[in-house]
């Protein structure tokens, strides 16, 4: 390992999300609710749901061969697998160690990491780090969640905000210049009560009274993981711009977590960005977890709103409760 820092940016990447699709006219037939109600509070139109055969994994890999086909490489030259969720395929093997055989990523070193919605920009911070550093060379590092599998879909006031997908990107060496200038990763464990799944783990094991209890499905206080959502998706992006030396009218391109547009909106406010500087599609996938960030991204390198030079601003937060912020010099 060498002791100067090599510049570490994104050189694939790919989505996927299930062929499924509910719709808010679907959910009105399931529980009391109308699309009007779902459009004007969270904007969301529409979610992808996994088929009952596809798992975390599934969706990480049909996402992860796509990065790669955009990275021209093969899953035999990755030395490192980091798969963020909180909905793996099982506690263990790793969903990344299961996805590690499929690609036939023998060398890699693979692992999962839990940060619920700011999964992928902790999974990103991680991975750059070991690049940086020359311990590897590249990385694979995927957001994916089945947030269907763990939804109560009699619950009016959660089943209509989630979506299952997965998002991957490729991490290389890049051009001096370009590259991740800065993170910006935090918790609040104090506000963990707020949004979480208690049921399946040692506290809590499943049962047949914790399945009763509807113990194996999200709980979230809304209204103060609003208020969280609002307050630190200013401060955090305020923080890392500081720490990558830029200022707001920097930003060609923010991509934030897609929770809520009123989140989202409330953010655009305070760092003064038009529309055209901000990517929201939470119309069309809902919330889904750690996937939110890397669909985003993806889908605005597939829609041409990235180019060389950029300064892409990503941010987001999630259960734990916890956030995370990263600049990006395309």
């Amino acid at each position: 390992m060498n002791n100067q820092l090599r510049p570490v940016g994104i050189i694939g990447a790919g989505k996927y999300v299930p062929e499924k699709v509910l719709t808010n006219q679907d959910l009105e037939k399931m529980v009391d609710t109308s699309d009007e109600w779902i459009v004007s509070r969270t904007g969301i139109r529409e979610r992808h749901i996994a088929a009952p055969e596809e798992a975390t994994s599934d969706l990480s890999y049909h996402a992860a061969v796509k990065a790669l086909e955009a990275a021209g490489m093969s899953g035999e030259e990755l030395d490192l697998i980091i798969v963020a969720t909180i909905t793996p395929d099982m506690f263990f093997p790793s969903t990344a160690c299961l996805l590690q055989e499929r690609l036939g990523a023998k060398k890699a070193a693979a692992f999962d990491l839990s940060a619920a919605c700011s999964g992928f920009v902790y999974g990103l911070a991680t991975a750059v780090n070991f690049l940086q550093t020359g311990m590897y060379k590249n990385a694979l590092v995927i957001g994916a969640d089945c947030l269907s599998r763990i939804t109560d879909y009699t619950d009016r006031n959660t089943c209509v905000l989630f979506g299952d997908g997965a998002g991957a990107v490729v991490l290389g060496e890049v051009p001096e210049g370009r590259g991740f200038k800065a993170f910006d990763l935090g918790a609040e464990g104090a506000g963990g009560s707020h949004l979480y799944l208690e049921g399946g783990g040692s506290r809590v094991p499943a049962s047949l009274e914790s399945i009763e209890a509807k113990k194996h499905s999200i709980f979230m206080n809304g209204r103060e993981v609003f208020k969280f959502a609002v307050r630190v998706m200013g401060t955090a992006t305020e923080k890392v711009l500081e720490k990558a030396g830029a200022s707001k009218e920097d930003v060609d391109l923010f991509i934030p977590h897609q929770a809520n547009i009123r989140i989202i909106q409330s953010a655009m406010e305070r760092l003064s960005l038009p529309p055209e500087k901000v990517v929201i599609n939470v119309d069309k996938y809902a919330n889904t977890s750690a996937a939110s960030v890397p669909l985003a991204l993806v889908e605005a390198l597939e829609e041409g709103r990235i180019q060389e030079g950029d300064t892409v601003l990503m941010v987001g937060f999630g259960g734990g409760l916890t956030w995370g912020a990263a600049v990006l010099k395309w």
